[in-house]
């Protein structure tokens, strides 16, 4: 282990659905702080003011505990370096940007938006590097009034040196390069600084040792690295994580992708472990290649050697056979609790969902899956048939068959299933004559609503003989 205890954190923004790469970061930053027996910390980054959602902070906090992920430091739980949010912690960000502006390593900038707009347009046209020009650079606010393009209020921009570092070693790609930077805006006009000033003054004031995050950062890291050693603070380790790709290798985002969005694997009612396993394979191999595994084995072996720099592909129909994989190996009284809680639902129709949670616990791969093959059990009010499964099963050949089994079902003194599918097969075909797929399908449509559904006889007896005929009744007409 480390001698100085490792801390490290994450720092969504809430701007909207969390998205996934928030729990994709935490779930390898709290692998290496539980590993190593140190503290991982959510701190919440809201200075983007004109995206910022209200609530959004709850959405992130319930969706990264549905996953099971859990914090030691954070905005709901306080800790011994609160607040945690950005927001109310503007007062420390004020003397860091005064402090590099008296040393001048800074300077403000009066340029508006409208005239970098075009300075980076003809820039563009002229195939140059696009960056700010210094144009307000050594100029006192009269000077810069004088010229086009003035803004009352002034932003705070870095002065990058000209032999700026542009090197770093990276705990996962080893020695990297980036590009020369351009010169930050640390504050803006509303008083509220950039992801750049704010990130590394809390990162220096949380004692934060390990700064794990996407890629994207790669290019910035020689400003953050020039802010550190400005300030004679000490330079956290980096380590930059492969970004989640879509099918056509573009960084998955919440505008293209609903998988990118968090919220939609609760919805969708993945199951959490698999989301954890999923995540954790995006990224990382165990030694023996593995691809089943839990958090704590991840835990055990984790190294930032093993973790892959090529972006991964994120694989839905991958996630969606690890779901059913643990759907499959758990209890069948926890698979009803779960299908119940995702079915909303209580009381005696918990009950119900929870005796028919092993009819379909080998038959599907997520909680949503489950719920809408069991709805037909919970829903007599809200009870509608499929139209298409109706005009494929309940056409004019179907009234015979629906009321032998009506005849059949009311007729049955014991209501088990052995006798249910032994009436029925009496009724429809023995007397009828018909094949069995077109004795049932009538009647698996006329109690399900639906042409797929758990096993028949098993699904009447649960639903019950009264119900049974009241459906079968209500579909004759």
């Amino acid at each position: 282990m480390s001698q100085t205890p490792v801390r490290l954190r994450v720092a969504p923004s809430p701007t909207g659905d969390p998205h996934v790469g928030t729990a994709y970061m935490s779930l390898f930053n709290l692998a290496f702080v539980r590993q190593q027996g140190g503290q991982f910390i959510l701190r919440v980054e809201d200075t983007d003011r004109a995206r910022f959602q209200a609530d959004s902070e709850q959405q992130i906090y319930d969706t990264l505990h549905w996953l099971g992920l859990q914090w030691d430091e954070g905005p709901d739980i306080g800790g011994p370096y609160a607040p945690y949010r950005q927001s109310e912690r503007l007062e420390t960000y004020r003397p860091v940007a005064d402090r590099l502006l008296a040393e001048g390593k800074a300077y403000q900038c009066w340029c508006t938006p409208e005239r970098l707009a075009e300075m980076r347009a003809e820039q563009q046209q002229a195939k140059q590097p696009t960056g700010y020009d210094r144009l307000c650079l050594g100029k006192s606010r009269d000077e810069r009034a004088a010229l086009p393009g003035f803004a009352e209020t002034p932003v705070l921009r870095m002065l990058i040196p000209d032999d700026v570092a542009l090197s770093f070693t990276d705990l996962i790609r080893g020695e990297l390069s980036a590009p020369r930077p351009d010169d930050q805006v640390l504050m803006k006009t509303d008083g509220f600084p950039t992801y750049h000033l704010a990130n590394v003054v809390d990162d220096h004031e949380m004692g934060i040792t390990h700064v794990v995050r996407g890629e994207e950062w790669i290019a910035s890291t020689p400003k953050h690295i020039l802010l550190y050693d400005w300030l004679g603070w000490q330079r956290p380790e980096f380590a930059h994580m492969p970004l989640l790709r879509n099918a056509d290798k573009s960084k998955i985002s919440k505008r293209k992708n609903p998988a990118a969005r968090l919220t939609w694997f609760v919805d969708e009612g993945f199951l959490p472990e698999a989301l954890c396993n999923f995540l954790g394979l995006m990224g990382y191999s165990l030694p023996d290649g593995q691809e089943v595994f839990s958090f704590e084995e991840m835990v055990a072996s984790f190294d930032w050697r093993r973790v892959n720099p090529v972006g991964p592909v994120f694989d839905v129909d991958k996630l969606r056979w690890l779901s059913g994989h643990y759907l499959r190996q758990l209890p069948a009284a926890e698979v009803g609790v779960r299908i119940a809680t995702f079915m909303e639902v209580t009381g005696a129709a918990a009950d119900l969902v929870a005796r028919a949670a092993p009819l379909v616990q080998e038959r599907v791969s997520t909680l949503r899956e489950a719920a809408e093959m069991l709805t037909f059990l919970v829903s007599d009010e809200a009870f509608v048939i499929d139209a298409q499964a109706a005009e494929k099963q309940l056409g004019p050949d179907a009234e015979p068959v629906l009321r032998a089994a009506q005849q059949a079902v009311a007729a049955l003194e014991s209501f088990s299933t052995e006798d249910i599918e032994a009436a029925l097969r009496i009724a429809l075909v023995d007397g009828l004559g018909l094949k069995p797929k077109h004795a049932f399908g009538p009647v698996r449509v006329a109690v399900t609503g639906k042409t797929v559904s758990p096993p028949l006889f098993e699904s009447i007896e649960l639903l019950g003989r009264e119900r049974t005929l009241q459906r079968l009744a209500a579909a004759l007409g």
